[in-house]
């Protein structure tokens, strides 16, 4: 039986890459429906394309995107949810939706960490201490 309470690290890479800065954007624009790569770069403006091709392998490589060649002229290639890919949209949305819904909190915690951090540097200088 696995402890599903310690992250091994295998699943401590798997959720690397799977969640890492760009995945969960291609993740999710691929969880609406398959998308060219020009696609996929267009709707993520601040992806670069090697960051994009990087991305996509590593997906790919983990079994969760699948890349079909399209019979065109030019020669395309169209990237869709693999089945096992498919079995993160319910989290995705979750993380989503978690997100945007606890963002306030998230902000309101972050302007009372500075705020704390401002008087502590104000306090530290005034006693002659540097805050580093």
């Amino acid at each position: 039986m696995t402890d599903t309470t310690q992250i091994t690290p295998e699943q401590r890479e798997l959720l690397d890459q799977v969640l890492d800065k760009w995945s969960l954007h291609v993740l999710d624009r691929l969880c609406e429906h398959p998308h060219r790569f020009n696609e996929l770069r267009r709707s993520i403006p601040s992806l670069t394309q090697k960051s994009l091709t990087t991305t996509l392998r590593r997906l790919e490589r983990n079994g969760m995107i699948e890349r079909e060649m399209l019979n065109t002229r030019p020669i395309a290639v169209e990237y869709r949810l693999a089945a096992l890919g498919s079995t993160l949209q319910t989290l995705i949305d979750a993380l989503l939706d978690w997100s945007a819904e606890n963002l306030p909190a998230v902000r309101q915690a972050r302007e009372q960490y500075e705020s704390a951090r401002d008087l502590e540097g104000q306090a530290g200088q005034g006693a002659g201490i540097s805050r580093t």
